[in-house]
């Protein structure tokens, strides 16, 4: 994993892309990591964010498009979601409409959240629109929290 890892940071702007995407889909994968690593080598941390963010809403909206899709068997093999997953993030969802993909950042029931809505053919603008603010944040306080800009504790 180190070797990929490298890889990655040595794209720079792409690999952080690539990384986050990767980890907004199919791979158990730290695009964090990837992000502060390359923020550490130099590049420009403003930027960075952009692209993870863009990489990791471009692998969300692959989980709203398989849970689009309906085929289960697929949620759990591909994606790895549980049913267990998929009933926690149904119960979160329920009543509350596509904006809930603010809350895709969150680890364990983020994927689940984003194939929830997609079953339930939650409005993509709003789910995108909504996926990107809370994602974008996500990165924007771990960098600037990184970078001493703010202090989480």
């Amino acid at each position: 994993m180190d070797i990929f890892l490298q890889l990655l940071t040595d794209w720079g702007y792409f690999g952080m892309f690539l990384s986050a995407f990767l980890a907004g889909t199919i791979l158990p994968f730290s695009s964090e990591a990837v992000l502060l690593a390359c923020v550490g080598l130099g590049l420009d941390p403003v930027w960075s964010t952009i692209a993870t963010t863009a990489g990791n809403v471009l692998g969300g909206l692959t989980c709203y498009w398989i849970g689009h899709l309906g085929k289960m068997e697929w949620i759990e093999k591909y994606l790895g979601v549980t049913p267990k997953q998929m009933e926690r993030a149904t119960r979160f969802i329920h009543g509350r409409g596509a904006w809930m993909a603010l809350f895709s950042f969150l680890p364990v029931v983020g994927d689940a959240i984003l194939i929830v809505l997609g079953l339930m053919r939650a409005h993509i603008g709003i789910v995108t629109i909504s996926m990107s603010i809370g994602k974008l944040v996500r990165y924007a306080i771990l960098v600037a929290a990184t970078l001493g800009i703010i202090s989480l504790f």
